[in-house]
């Protein structure tokens, strides 16, 4: 745990810092002053309300115990075994299967999962994607993941507004002692550097949320069949939202994105087929046999296993 704070503490220290200096390089000394102004309000509103920023979103709809079905109740009992209170439970009108958690602490958790992933995993396969997001919360995470999206945002829209006057000659005039180096490095440079700071934590957390998700569940290859699944229809089906807002890629199981343009150089999750391997050796450990893989990339309805439950 204490390892977990001071990344968290160095990520948003990282992240605070590339927007501050971004700040001098628009306003010099002024604008390094009102950026860190920004970067302090920034955090304490993504502290109060990023869960809400996040799924407003994505246009998530919080369901209960009748309308949610065997999906809440599944959050429900994945909950109690991990000793944590019960979540909200939030389902997004997305095609795309995916799913992700948000909130400021564990009392203040919430987990969504898009109607894509409801549809096509089956109940044992939907219980280890909650159990891995679960996982977020109970090693709080989920704070860290949102006020990282917030601010990564915050980060992207000052470089565009850097290049949008750099186009059009907006930076003539201003104190800004490097000029037009000053604004390309910012341009270039520091969106990079915040999607790297993000990626180098992600991408462990993303493993430790794999294994404790297994523990919360019991059974690692729920978790390996439903990855084995997603991976594939993810990146063929679209994810509108997340496009528009790749800072909140970090957010999901899956990577959400296209992978269109330079996407991929910014990938915020390790690669699938290791995770997968990672979890059929967590699976041998505790005693249970490993599928086949062509078994776990089969989609719903085939003979591979069970109809997703969910209507």
């Amino acid at each position: 745990m204490p390892m977990n704070f001071a990344r968290t503490g160095l990520l948003l220290a990282v992240l605070t810092g590339i927007l501050v200096a971004m700040g001098g390089v628009v306003g010099g000394r002024g604008g390094m002053v009102i950026a860190l102004v920004v970067a302090a309000a920034i955090n304490l509103f993504s502290y109060w309300r990023s869960d809400k920023l996040v799924l407003g979103m994505y246009g998530a709809e919080e369901v209960d115990a009748r309308s949610g079905g065997e999906y809440y109740r599944i959050v429900a009992d994945l909950a109690a075994h991990a000793g944590l209170p019960m979540p909200r439970v939030y389902v997004m009108h997305n095609p795309q299967p995916n799913a992700f958690a948000t909130g400021r602490n564990p009392e203040h958790a919430a987990v969504c999962a898009s109607t894509g992933l409801l549809e096509m995993l089956n109940a044992q396969e939907v219980s280890g994607v909650l159990a891995h997001e679960l996982a977020h919360v109970k090693n709080r995470d989920t704070l860290t993941m949102a006020v990282a999206a917030t601010i990564g945002g915050a980060i992207s829209m000052l470089a565009q507004y850097l290049q949008f006057g750099a186009l059009f000659g907006g930076q003539r005039g201003n104190n800004n002692s490097l000029g037009w180096i000053g604004a390309l490095v910012a341009m270039l440079v520091a969106p990079l550097a915040a999607m790297l700071v993000q990626m180098a934590i992600s991408r462990s957390r993303e493993y430790q949320a794999d294994r404790l998700g297994a523990m919360i569940c019991g059974q690692p290859l729920w978790l390996a069949s439903a990855l084995g699944k997603i991976e594939g229809y993810a990146h063929q089906i679209r994810n509108e939202p997340a496009e528009a807002a790749p800072a909140t890629a970090h957010l999901f199981i899956i990577n959400p994105l296209s992978g269109e343009g330079m996407d991929n150089l910014f990938s915020t999750h390790p690669n699938t087929e290791n995770r997968i391997a990672e979890l059929e050796k967590l699976a041998a450990e505790m005693g249970t046999s490993a599928p086949t893989r062509g078994a776990a990339s089969q989609p719903r309805g085939s003979s591979a296993g069970p109809r997703g439950p969910w209507g």
